[in-house]
């Protein structure tokens, strides 16, 4: 599979470079960036849109000055969603890229994990018997599909709107009233000792303050054995003209100030952290979008948005240092 090429080059760049010294707090020059070679992936569909000659797009800040706390919150990040929770349903609103992309995430979500538990993708509730963490949930849009098909939900959240919001939606329907939602973070369901067979974060690393904290706490969350899915945004210079200049400044598909392209992970610190957390990338795709369609689809280019599904060791280990 061309994917398990793509994840096995990023294992053995990994393993070449050394990063065991990466520090995700720094912000990395641009120019650099743009110049290694997990760039070399061919273009797609996502940013062959024709797009007007884009003005000088805002600089990359030069630090990272939101507020931290002792887990991997960020205060800022928390305060510019709990600013727009309540449009969260609105598939022309704030989060319609979201909602455009959900089929598509939970695409490679009913495959991988299907593959992984041996269940059946082509029945209805392939994941009965299950039980799914979704960290980082917002309003529902990816727990209230996976709780049809199956699973046992549980739904966290820090914005407390974004739960409440997600609370009223899920009544509505008697196949998604059932998802426990909860305001709260994934480290306080570490010191519960709670655990799932699944732990999704889609669209959350890039917004916390500490992605390696984050990820050894999602490692904690899964069962020996267990699997993880993460998706998140390339830091490349190409991630930066589409996921920032383009859908923040031009079209206006999300708020300005919504991502910050120092925050991004490539997808070899991705696989590394995942190491440091007990967790091996098994396989790895990317989004791209079809603007004459409006759709989003699998694909092999990873160089702007992607997701990884990883599974934790069957052996009951301790999370590495």
């Amino acid at each position: 599979m061309a994917s398990k090429l793509v994840l096995n080059r990023l294992r053995s760049l990994s393993r070449v470079s050394q990063l065991s010294d990466v520090r995700f707090d720094k912000l990395r020059d641009p120019v650099s960036i743009f110049s290694t070679s997990q760039n070399h992936v061919k273009w797609r569909s996502y940013s062959e849109a024709s797009q007007p000659t884009p003005p000088p797009p805002p600089p990359p800040p030069s630090h990272n000055t939101f507020t931290t706390t002792s887990s991997s919150l960020n205060e800022f990040e928390l305060a510019k969603f709990s600013a727009i929770a309540e449009t969260w349903w609105d598939a022309e609103g704030p989060f319609k890229p979201l909602h455009l992309m959900n089929p598509t995430r939970l695409a490679f979500i009913r495959s991988t994990l299907c593959r992984h538990f041996r269940k059946d993708p082509n029945c209805t509730r392939p994941f009965e018997g299950l039980k799914f963490v979704d960290v980082g949930c917002g309003g529902g849009i990816l727990s209230e599909p996976l709780a049809r098909m199956g699973a046992t939900v549980t739904g966290v959240d820090a914005v407390n709107k974004n739960i409440k919001i997600a609370r009223l939606h899920a009544d509505l329907d008697p196949q998604t009233s059932s998802i426990e939602y909860r305001c709260t973070t994934a480290e306080s369901l570490v010191e519960e000792q709670r655990q799932f067979d699944a732990v999704i974060a889609l669209e959350v690393i890039e917004h916390v303050a500490d992605p390696a904290g984050f990820c050894k706490s999602l490692s904690a969350l899964t069962i020996p054995g267990g699997a993880t899915v993460i998706s998140t945004i390339n830091r490349s210079m190409r991630a930066y003209a589409t996921a920032i200049v383009a859908a923040e400044y031009l079209l206006h598909w999300l708020p300005k100030g919504t991502h910050q392209w120092s925050s991004f992970l490539t997808p070899e610190e991705l696989v590394l952290i995942h190491q440091r957390a007990s967790i091996s990338v098994q396989e790895m795709a990317g989004f791209v979008y079809n603007p004459l369609t409006g759709r989003w689809s699998l694909s092999d280019d990873i160089s702007v948005n992607f997701i990884a599904f990883g599974t934790k060791s069957a052996k009951k280990d301790e999370t590495l240092d």
